[in-house]
């Protein structure tokens, strides 16, 4: 399978960007870029309520999905960035407009800025890509979704499967019975919401050392020790790839929420379990990219899963000198340096995540960014935090493409 290959697309009827592509697809999945609410045709925010920005951002959405002879029920996971957590309710009352079928998975949280001036939200998409890429044959692949009584139900699906991978909607720190945040501080809600991800896989016959990649969102960044030391305890032989995102605010003012993807060897119809069961999850450390105390990339079927990368010279551990240029070169070369550890380059990347401490540094972090790769440039999402761990200016993870598969 060493020759699928990735397709990147972009359309005319969504803001085109000079640092990202629209859409790019690896075998039965595509990733879509973060969509602001911004008007193709003109080039500007449409205008200053949450429900038009909302609308545009989806309308955006939709529009590259239809390009590529897709429709937004393929969608199996969105994610949406506020910059006013209390939005919710108003993004959602259009948000489920734009679904035909059961929503998909979905993860919302408030930051503290985004690329543009005047944005209230923005929305990234991954979709189900039956046909694959050359030279994998079409497949009429069933996108499988799933609730349970014993972990947390609302307007999205709790999973939705698709092939080989599996997507839950990120987990607040809720007890299913009561539908209420639980008692006591990080440590518990951090508890809480692992305990509600491995109830939802147990009831898809799946276990937490499935979990490839775990995003944890973190309303206090200095919560980040006692959330490693929980989650010691639910991973004790295995930690998968993780990224440590400060949120302005969570649902429910809630401390801490986890987002999850997983492992799917038994895949979805017409599949058979006995074509894939056997996959095996392949974690990977090298010496030339900082150590962490988790798994700096975890690869399972078509795709590899990063760990966000602080701009950390791996001989000191240490933050490099310099700004936000430095910092960033730092970064990209950890990854790089992951990458060529597993005979991987940088054009194999699919889907990079940046976060920034201020977000006027983005157009620093362009003119370097854009010199890492040689081909087309990946999907992308670019958020403004108000810390990253280290008090770094930067943080980049990346999903890649991994034409070799997993072994059996």
């Amino acid at each position: 399978m060493s020759e699928i290959r990735k397709n990147s697309r972009n359309t005319e009827n969504a803001p085109k960007s000079p640092v990202s592509t629209q859409t790019v697809a690896f075998s039965h999945y595509n990733n879509i870029s973060a969509q602001l609410p911004i008007d193709p045709k003109t080039g500007e925010i449409v205008g200053n309520a949450i429900k038009d920005q909302a609308k545009r951002c989806l309308t955006n959405i939709q529009a590259i999905v239809e390009s590529i002879g897709h429709v937004m029920d393929d969608v199996v996971k969105i994610t949406v960035f506020l910059k006013d957590i209390s939005d919710i309710e108003a993004v959602d009352e259009v948000y489920k407009t734009f679904f035909k079928s059961d929503l998909p998975t979905r993860t919302t949280v408030a930051v503290d800025a985004l690329p543009i001036d005047g944005a209230l939200l923005q929305m990234d998409a991954l979709i189900s890509n039956g046909e694959g890429t050359t030279p994998q044959k079409p497949l009429d692949l069933v996108k499988v979704t799933r609730n349970t009584e014993n972990a947390p139900k609302s307007l999205h699906a709790q999973t939705v499967a698709f092939s080989h991978y599996n997507n839950i909607s990120a987990q607040l720190p809720i007890d299913p019975k009561s539908g209420k945040i639980v008692a006591g501080g990080v440590k518990e809600q951090t508890e809480q919401c692992l305990n509600n991800i491995k109830a939802i896989l147990e009831s898809i016959d799946h276990v937490m050392n499935d979990v490839v990649k775990t995003t944890v969102f973190l309303k206090n960044s200095s919560d980040v020790e006692v959330v490693n030391g929980v989650f010691a305890e639910f991973f004790p032989s295995y930690v998968p790839a993780r990224t440590i995102v400060n949120a302005l605010a969570l649902p429910m003012d809630a401390l801490v929420q986890i987002d999850t993807v997983v492992s799917h060897g038994d895949g979805t119809p017409p599949q058979l379990p006995e074509d894939a069961r056997f996959l095996v999850i392949e974690a990977n450390n090298t010496e030339n990219a900082p150590k962490v105390p988790y798994t700096q990339s975890v690869a399972y079927s078509h795709y590899n899963h990063i760990s966000g990368q602080l701009p950390l010279d791996p001989k000191t551990n240490e933050v490099v000198a310099g700004g936000v240029k430095e910092q960033a070169v730092q970064c990209l070369n950890n990854i790089k340096a992951i990458l060529e550890s597993i005979d991987h380059n940088m054009d194999d990347i699919v889907k990079i995540n940046i976060q920034l401490k201020n977000m006027g540094d983005i157009d620093a972090v362009n003119e370097i960014y854009t010199t890492f790769f040689k081909s087309d440039l990946p999907a992308r999402t670019v958020i403004g935090v108000a810390t990253i761990p280290m008090d770094a200016l930067i943080q980049i993870d990346a999903v890649v493409s991994n034409s070799e598969g997993t072994p059996a």
